[in-house]
């Protein structure tokens, strides 16, 4: 009798386990070695603010995006951005209805693993938009990451202000002084020493959720050694390779700033304190529920 009860109880547990699997096609040593590395994740589930965060979880808001940016938790006044319920990738979504001179987002002092000497890290997003559609006719940054500007120790990415399709960029620009020694005036700088890769034909659409990660990696080395990847839903789309990328961050500025002349929706921001591999990312895409399966 003993033994009945005892071979029953293993089917069940071996069938629940392999339920598990079977619900989520992640393995879990994966999942595990995600969560370890996760910094903060805004799900945008019922409220702007960040549900994990190492730092402050509340979204910010502030005039406008010049430096320096004078914050305070909460939402830009008049409703341009907000939660839109159910529309998200996984649950709600956070909304941006129009072009907005507000800046929005997170402070970056702890949710950013920032280090001064060797560092690497990932973000991970996804939106949805039909860029040539919804966007205005001005470049638009859907993220960026810097205390300073935005060719100045700096992360974004953005799409071309014009175009049919609009270039889709990872932009990861090391301090100013770094990169442009003898402040070229822009649009004289060489494509070639542009630290940007260019995505020229996108698969962003309406109907549909992209997700988009960027990680970084030898950063902060005195050497050049710093590269950084752009993947769109989960394949390698482009690489800025190895340079010299130093950023000087006053982390009490720092801010990971959200949907500059931006319309569409984003979802399930997330941010590691390491450079996730090529699998890793794929695996992201494809956790039932997002990036909460990491944390919940």
């Amino acid at each position: 009798m003993r033994n009945r009860i005892a071979h029953l109880l293993l089917a069940v547990s071996s069938a629940l386990v392999l339920a598990g699997c079977a619900s989520n096609p992640v393995p879990r040593s994966t999942r595990d070695g995600l969560a370890r590395s996760l910094t903060f994740h805004a799900p945008f589930d019922g409220t702007p603010d960040a549900t994990f965060a190492r730092g402050d979880r509340r979204l910010q808001v502030g005039p406008g995006w010049s430096a320096p940016r004078r914050v305070s938790p909460g939402l830009p006044p008049g409703g341009a951005v907000h939660i839109a319920p159910g529309a998200g990738r996984y649950g709600d979504a956070l909304r941006f209805d129009h072009k907005i001179t507000e800046v929005v987002g997170f402070k970056a002092a702890g949710n950013v693993a920032y280090r001064k000497e060797g560092w690497a890290g990932t973000v991970s997003f996804w939106l949805r938009l039909s860029p040539e559609q919804d966007l205005a006719p001005d470049f638009c940054d859907p993220i960026q990451i810097t205390s300073k500007a935005w060719d100045d120790a700096s992360f974004f990415t953005d799409f071309d202000k014009e175009g049919d399709p609009r270039s889709f960029r990872l932009g990861a620009f090391a301090d100013k002084a770094v990169w442009n020694p003898a402040g070229t005036d822009w649009e004289k700088v060489p494509d070639s020493e542009r630290p940007m890769a260019k995505v020229a034909r996108h698969p962003f659409r309406r109907d549909r959720w992209t997700h988009v990660v960027f990680t970084w990696d030898g950063f902060n080395t005195g050497r050049p050694s710093g590269v950084a990847r752009l993947y769109l839903d989960g394949a390698a789309a482009g690489e800025i390779g190895a340079r010299t990328q130093t950023y000087t961050w006053d982390l009490d500025e720092a801010l990971v700033m959200l949907g500059f002349s931006y319309t569409g929706w984003m979802d399930d921001l997330a941010l590691f304190d390491r450079a996730l591999g090529a699998e890793e990312v794929r695996s992201l895409g494809r956790l039932p529920h997002g990036v909460a399966d990491l944390h919940r």
